[in-house]
């Protein structure tokens, strides 16, 4: 029998443990498929949980898994530590004999801190629900914390909804909280413990603490001093063979210039094109849509900070304090003015040439493409030149047939072109 009830405006559906673990089972092991799911009575929001967890090559026998990340360090900077003592009464006391935990989470899956009855904690030990490890769903399943996170909506997982085995005697609910100002997801708070926590009456209490705190946040940033300024002056180097440079001046006003390694220099070419922040998650997918995870990223911005100064980006999500000027935006500024003779002097090559990360690559073609349009559509046989004299310019049929066909154009250059395209006409067999 299912039965089902109202929690907070949505339907809650109640399927007998055992049907639903029967489901998990045959799911897990591949003996059924996704339209199978959707004819069973499974809440939606779980099935397609169970399928990207699946996807996403999730082990349903193991629990969350411990990050390598500094976790004084990851206390230390996050926006939530400043609210604990708050959650600490409104939910943790209360916790301390009723066999629930109460765990905080970054944005990225990371709990913060996990505290509440001891002898459900020590029970939690047993599936790596610790400080440190990484309940995200895309590295440990189905979760009340780390699906919430995933959707940013508030959630309740009861028992064998978990994707995870070792979960299926716990049930839990969790709530997103939001930076009040700029509205960036921070991180969740949960309950985990028994069948009880996924009740109506949890979920609003959960709720309550989570709009406790964004206020307290809010009142927080309200009464803060103002940040020191920013230094003025950072200019980025990123186009052509030259290795990429970051040219700044210190808090002291001398000049402080540091050759980069090409993983610094692609995220910080993408933190100037994404303003907006970027969280470790994004960036590492824009990095490298395969191999990368939070860890690694927050280990390069660690190091990228040492080498540039902490004070030009932000974490959470990572972001530019202050704009930097690069080679890059030159192009791109000149081209928005309708100066083509400057986009053209300020393009020293390709952006970072040797990058193989696919965002990188796309906002190369992006640029060497704007440029070639421009120049090309401006008409003047100088710039022309000039384009089919760099690298990106070489190979441009289009381009040396205007060349060829231009009213300007001299007996010498038309023969030039000519010549030109039988090579890449040779080229191309």
């Amino acid at each position: 029998m299912t039965t089902s009830e109202d929690v907070g405006g949505r339907v809650l559906s109640r399927v007998p443990p055992a049907k639903v673990r029967a489901v998990h089972d045959l799911f897990v092991e591949g003996q059924v498929d996704a339209a199978y799911l959707d004819s069973t009575p499974l809440r939606r929001i779980v099935v397609e949980s169970w399928q990207r967890s699946l996807a996403t090559g999730v082990d349903p026998d193991r629990g969350g898994r411990l990050a390598a990340a500094s976790l004084t360090e990851l206390r230390a900077s996050h926006p939530l530590a400043p609210t604990l003592p708050l959650i600490r009464r409104l939910l943790v006391e209360d916790a301390a004999d009723s066999g629930v935990v109460v765990a905080i989470t970054a944005a990225d899956g990371t709990l913060l801190w996990v505290e509440g009855d001891r002898t459900a904690c020590r029970r939690a030990e047993a599936m790596n629900f610790v400080p440190g490890s990484d309940w995200s769903e895309r590295s440990a399943g189905t979760n009340a914390p780390g699906t919430a996170l995933a959707l940013d909506r508030e959630l309740q997982i009861l028992g064998s909804e978990h994707f995870s085995r070792i979960v299926h005697s716990w049930s839990c609910t969790a709530v997103p909280v939001h930076d009040p100002a700029s509205g960036v997801l921070l991180g969740a708070i949960d309950l985990t413990g028994g069948h009880a926590v996924t009740t109506p009456q949890t979920l609003a209490l959960v709720r309550a603490t989570a709009v406790a705190v964004e206020n307290h946040l809010a009142l927080l940033q309200l009464t803060k001093p103002a940040p020191d300024p920013v230094p003025e002056g950072a200019r980025l180097s990123v186009l052509g063979a030259e290795r990429p440079r970051w040219e700044a001046a210190d808090s002291d006003g001398r000049p402080r210039t540091a050759t980069l390694t090409g993983r610094h220099a692609d995220i910080l070419v993408l933190l100037i094109r994404h303003p907006e922040g970027l969280s470790a998650d994004h960036l590492a997918m824009l990095l490298d849509d395969k191999d990368l995870d939070v860890v690694t990223i927050r280990a390069e911005m660690s190091r990228l900070r040492r080498v540039i100064g902490s004070e030009h980006i932000a974490s959470r999500p990572y972001r530019l304090l202050a704009p930097i000027a690069s080679d890059m935006g030159d192009v791109y500024d000149a081209l928005r003015a309708g100066d083509v003779a400057a986009a053209l002097s300020a393009y020293t090559g390709a952006l970072l040439p040797q990058s193989v990360s696919p965002a990188i690559a796309r906002l190369r073609t992006e640029l060497s493409a704007s440029l070639r349009g421009a120049v090309l559509a401006d008409g003047n046989l100088d710039l022309l030149r000039r384009w089919l004299q760099l690298p990106d310019g070489r190979d441009d049929r289009r381009g040396w047939h205007l060349l060829h066909d231009h009213r300007d154009a001299d007996p010498v250059a038309r023969a030039h072109a000519r010549g030109h395209l039988a090579g890449l006409d040779a080229d191309l067999a």
